[in-house]
């Protein structure tokens, strides 16, 4: 199966060719390359098979390991290697740090992800680290002729290494973005287009909201603690049975789209009308 190659002309040149994209270019970026993968998925809310789409379609090379990470520092949930790169791990059996070479194109999982009652994080963590894979080989492609061991946070090297916090949070970073968080928003971004594009996720979200008997198309959520219990378990729970994904990952989407809401924004949005 042949990919389609990521091709953006828009790039911050003297921030190493990070992208500039909107995340409404991502859904469609991201429908796009559903469609030429596996056209159901935009036919029905379903799970996607994120190892099958990493593996198979994007080419990349998958595999799982305790990934080291300085006592100092927050747990690596996944990397991705663009060229030949050492990837620090811990052996377990030995109870020692050692350390492997990734091929290019390889992406590495913590076996944290893979632990049970972590099944979306594992799903969200690979389609993340696809979303790097696949839109920024621009930025970390090196000369095949270095290797380096990374352990740091230096985004120069040829490989991206996620932490938890970079991970289902494209819509908890506000203001000024510098290139590394702006590449860790759009790989969130991707991953959530994937696991939820909008050409299913938004008709099946309504209706789900016309079965609680919300005719309006969206939640206030602090608006009481029905509307409350239903933007933070009931909506976010129905999700992640739907399409696999964490509820943490749920309940942004539905944030992002305008599902659910603060009164802070109705308020805003009722000020805004005034004034026209």
């Amino acid at each position: 199966m042949s990919i389609i190659e990521f091709r953006w002309s828009k790039v911050d040149k003297k921030n190493h060719n990070t992208p500039i994209i909107k995340d409404s270019e991502i859904d469609e970026l991201a429908e796009m390359l559903l469609r030429d993968y596996k056209p159901q998925l935009l036919k029905e809310p379903r799970k996607i098979k994120y190892e099958h789409f990493l593996e198979s379609y994007l080419g990349a090379n998958l595999d799982y390991k305790h990934i080291y990470y300085e006592e100092n520092k927050e747990r690596i949930l996944g990397v991705t290697s663009f060229n030949r790169e050492k990837l620090p791990i811990f052996d377990r059996e030995n109870m020692c740090i050692d350390e492997i070479i990734l091929n290019r194109n390889s992406i590495v999982l913590d076996f944290y992800v893979t632990e049970e009652g972590r099944e979306g994080l594992e799903l969200f963590t690979g389609l993340h680290e696809g979303g790097h894979l696949w839109m920024h080989p621009g930025v970390f492609t090196k000369s095949e002729m270095q290797m380096s061991l990374f352990g740091n946070d230096d985004e120069l090297r040829p490989v991206t290494c996620c932490r938890k916090t970079d991970i289902e949070g494209f819509e908890k970073r506000r203001g000024y973005r510098n290139p590394k968080q702006w590449r860790e928003h759009q790989a969130d971004y991707f991953a959530s287009a994937i696991a939820m594009p909008g050409a299913t996720f938004i008709p099946f979200v309504q209706e789900v909201l016309k079965s609680q008997g919300i005719t309006d198309g969206r939640i206030i959520e602090d608006a009481g603690f029905d509307e409350y219990f239903l933007a933070k378990e009931v909506l976010p729970k129905i999700l992640v049975d739907t399409y696999g994904v964490s509820r943490t990952a749920a309940y942004v989407k539905l944030r992002k789209f305008g599902f659910v809401v603060d009164q802070e924004t109705v308020n805003k949005e009722k000020k805004q009308v005034r004034l026209f």
